[in-house]
């Protein structure tokens, strides 16, 4: 079990120096650089010339990526080009409402997306398992700023009932956004749901139709026995791998949802960024995620391992 712990840590550190060799050498073939983007007209002379010095443009790329790389793994992640800021600092808040956001979401979620996935598989092909079934290929193939505007227009525009649009500021506490934060998290937990919905649908079927729990039925094994004790505890381990991805979507693929509500996340912060045209934090941002994403990964791997004696053993193999 150690050697299979230290070979996937390597491989997911492997992962994300490479990623970050990627994002620090898309940002260097970017027209200009960090201070001629940012001060555009103005990028001339001696401003130009103690911008790139401040940010230690003038010394060799690779060098710059060593500092630049050496440093994020202690947590620096550099200066913003916008307001002279820490990095660290500008993403801090951000990250941490972007956490609320994802942890709100999957609370109302993941709970939610494991009962509806049992439940349409236990009566597959009956009225419950079309109707659920249905709305999930819905929620999974309607843009999310399509149905963010629909639940604004009905519940904010129409009913009155939740406001539309965030605008507590990014340096706001947990209880503050509500009941701003209400909307972006249905928005958020309709695409999750469906996704979880029907993963756990299509493994409980799968199980349902195993030769261990045909034989139990043919030894009599009362049938919610057989559901409880044999078939949720094997069909649910699938269903790790997918919370792990959608935990990993909520921190940087909701992007469109953070841009409509205005809600003040990691997201929203690159975008802002893209603008100001401020490359130090995108790059910064970029490499965040990209790490988020693959610890994530990491531990789901890890936690379906040790659910699974099988899984455990097929990889000692290896």
């Amino acid at each position: 079990m150690l050697s299979i712990l230290l070979r996937r840590l390597s491989l997911g550190f492997i992962t994300v120096a490479l990623v970050s060799i990627i994002i620090f050498t898309g940002v260097e073939f970017l027209p200009g650089d960090a201070c001629t983007a940012f001060l555009e007209r103005e990028a001339q002379g001696k401003l130009l010339e103690n911008c790139r010095r401040d940010l230690d443009l003038n010394r060799p790329a690779i060098d710059r990526y060593v500092d630049w790389a050496s440093s994020a793994m202690v947590g620096d992640l550099g200066v913003s080009v916008n307001g002279q800021q820490s990095i660290a600092e500008l993403v801090g808040n951000r990250m941490n409402n972007s956490l609320l956001l994802a942890f709100c979401a999957l609370l109302v979620g993941v709970p939610l997306a494991i009962f509806l996935g049992v439940i349409t598989a236990l009566w597959r092909d009956k009225p419950i398992d079309l109707v659920f079934s249905t709305a999930a290929i819905f929620a999974m193939t309607i843009p999310e700023f399509v149905s963010s505007t629909v639940l604004i227009l009905v519940f904010s525009a129409w009913l009155g009932w939740l406001p539309g649009i965030v605008l507590t500021s990014a340096n706001a506490s947990a209880a503050e956004f509500f009941p701003e934060i209400i909307l972006p998290v249905i928005v958020v937990a309709m695409v999750m749901t469906a996704h979880i919905l029907r993963m756990v649908r299509t493994s409980v079927i799968d199980v349902l139709a195993s030769d261990y729990v045909r034989m139990a039925t043919l030894k009599g094994v009362p049938y919610w026995q057989i559901v409880f004790q044999h078939v949720l505890p094997n069909a649910l381990l699938p269903a790790i791998n997918v919370v792990a991805l959608t935990i990993a979507w909520l921190l940087g693929g909701v992007v469109v949802i953070e841009v409509v509500f205005n809600y003040p996340g990691l997201g929203r912060m690159m975008i802002d960024s893209i603008s100001d045209r401020d490359l130090p934090v995108v790059q910064a941002i970029a490499l965040i995620l990209a790490t988020v994403y693959v610890s994530v990964n990491l531990t789901a791997d890890l936690l379906t391992m040790i659910a699974n004696p099988r899984l455990r053993t097929l990889h000692m193999r290896k």
